[in-house]
């Protein structure tokens, strides 16, 4: 308890600088030492403890939309990187989607949904993969990976992508999908909701996603050292969380000119995460037999409690 006072007191005011730069005017924060004292501390001591000198330690970090993957993990980032003093990179899933040009020849070879990024097979399994296993390399080089403009729905242009100079300590790789597994194929015949019904008759496209999750992704999953999973709730809680969500970015892109940006409506919000529904419900009920750490959410998103897997 001591230690995590210490930590507390050397990370407390980068930590809630970052936290104020995510509020806005009327949505703040609640319980913002506690969720460090609490939770977000001691698991930068757990995952602090397990750093290897020679190999970065990959964090899978896992979270139905709106639950605050972003916010948490870079809160994560800043404490192991200022208190214990660990080469952190942090990169989303979300930034390996398919360029808006590789996701129109797959909706048109495959399957029209398949326009709309998010569900595994919009992302470029191929970078991934490579950028896994650089990381891994024994003769580390620089990297550059791409960052994802989630407003025009598209790749950033190259001179905006990240850079790794150095080779981590630690990689925090973060999405709502991360560590999904895929479900037996007699479950895909029931249709979860309305966008499924309709427009995926055939089950061409939810066979095609599920087939994603069983090779290359859980290829990929299978290299991370650990996964921290958020856990909401329901599936309700979390179309709320990222109705507010959609509204802050709205907020911050208001004032910008491009012509580009795109700010979903409800209706789209809505539609927009009926293709994320089977996933995140079959989250909901394995993750926590297998996440190495589940933070429980409560309806006013705070985390409740953590759990963490004996082993």
């Amino acid at each position: 308890m001591q230690q995590v006072s210490i930590c507390f007191n050397k990370v407390k005011k980068d930590c809630l600088r970052f936290i104020k730069s995510q509020e806005t005017s009327t949505e703040k924060f609640k319980g913002k030492e506690k969720m460090l004292k609490s939770f977000l501390i001691p698991i930068c001591f757990w995952v602090a403890n397990k750093t290897k000198i020679k190999k970065p330690y990959f964090v899978g970090l896992a979270g139905g939309q709106g639950t605050g993957k972003t916010t948490i993990s870079s809160i994560i980032k800043i404490i192991l990187e200022k208190y214990f003093k660990l080469k952190v990179f942090k990169i989303s899933i979300d930034d390996f989607y398919k360029t808006r040009k590789e996701r129109l020849n797959l909706s048109k070879r495959i399957h029209p949904m398949l326009m709309t990024r998010g569900v595994p097979g919009t992302h470029d399994i191929d970078m991934m993969l490579n950028f896994f296993k650089k990381a891994k390399s024994k003769n580390f080089k620089k990297m550059k990976l791409p960052n994802f403009n989630k407003a025009a729905d598209d790749r950033f242009i190259k001179k905006h992508w990240y850079r790794i100079d150095q080779k981590p300590d630690v990689i925090i790789f973060e999405g709502w999908c991360v560590g999904a597994k895929a479900e037996l194929v007699k479950t895909l015949k029931k249709s979860i909701n309305s966008m499924e019904k309709i427009n995926d008759k055939k089950l061409i496209w939810r066979k095609y996603v599920n087939q994603q999750l069983r090779t290359k992704y859980k290829d990929l999953y299978s290299q991370l050292n650990c996964m921290v999973y958020l856990k909401a709730k329901n599936f309700n809680m979390l179309q709320k969380w990222r109705l507010k969500q959609e509204h802050k970015l709205w907020l911050k892109t208001k004032k910008s000119s491009s012509h580009k940006i795109k700010i979903m409506s409800k209706g789209d919000v809505l539609n927009f995460m009926q293709t994320y529904q089977r996933i995140t419900e079959n989250m909901f009920k394995k993750m926590p037999k297998y996440a190495s750490i589940v933070l429980n959410l409560n309806n006013n998103h705070q985390i409740k409690n953590a759990i963490y897997k004996k082993k």
